[in-house]
């Protein structure tokens, strides 16, 4: 079980996630999300992480050349797109990625084809939000996608109470938490954090059984 925490904006969330069973860090750039960073800022979190925790920018229908400045002067380990990206833009970047794709209904293979993501990003659609909605989406929808071979990165409202129920009923090859595990925008809760991760190992640990 892959856990991905998203959403970093403070550096003692950073140096807190280093002492945790976590897989991947999320700093995103998008400028309409109220956890987004510039890069001056990003240039002072991301140092932070503790080798081991592979480091993720996240950006949406973004200019390459933006992309890839920020990619490079943060030796990012993946890049995720929440946009409309083609398979051509991401994989133009020669980066590993993880697609988004916002669920509102059962999912067409057509919708996948042409991506080679690291993994699918599963998120809940909102009509004027891309992400952090706090709201879940049917999971077995990303049950079907799993069953179809693609790896699903889970998402949407997962939080320390549902976490355990969420990958019993999706069986994703990962989990992504943000506003699950927040006092407020962008500041995370620690406890919540701990607790989080600690039943997503426990939930993971008794699928994979």
């Amino acid at each position: 079980m892959k856990i991905k925490v998203c959403g970093l904006t403070r550096p003692e969330d950073v140096v807190f996630l280093n002492g945790l069973s976590v897989d991947y860090a999320g700093f995103i750039f998008v400028p309409s999300s109220p956890r987004c960073l510039n890069l001056p800022a990003a240039e002072e979190l991301v140092p932070l992480l503790r080798e081991g925790i592979r480091k993720v920018g996240v950006f949406m229908d973004d200019d390459f050349s933006r992309v890839a400045e920020i990619a490079r002067v943060l030796s990012l380990d993946l890049l995720q797109f929440h946009g409309a990206e083609t398979p051509g833009y991401c994989a133009r970047f020669e980066i590993p990625y993880f697609k988004t794709i916002r669920v509102r209904g059962r999912i067409d293979e057509s919708s996948l084809r042409g991506y080679r993501p690291e993994a699918f990003l599963l998120d809940t659609f909102a009509p004027r939000q891309h992400g952090g909605t706090g709201k879940t989406f049917d999971w077995s929808i990303a049950r079907e996608v799993g069953d179809r071979g693609r790896r699903v990165l889970l998402a949407g409202g997962l939080n320390p109470d549902n976490i355990g129920r969420a990958i019993s009923e999706a069986a994703p090859w990962g989990v992504d938490v943000s506003s699950g595990v927040e006092a407020s925008p962008g500041v995370k809760d620690h406890a919540r954090l701990t607790a989080f991760i600690s039943a997503a190992r426990r939930g993971g640990t008794v699928l994979s059984c």
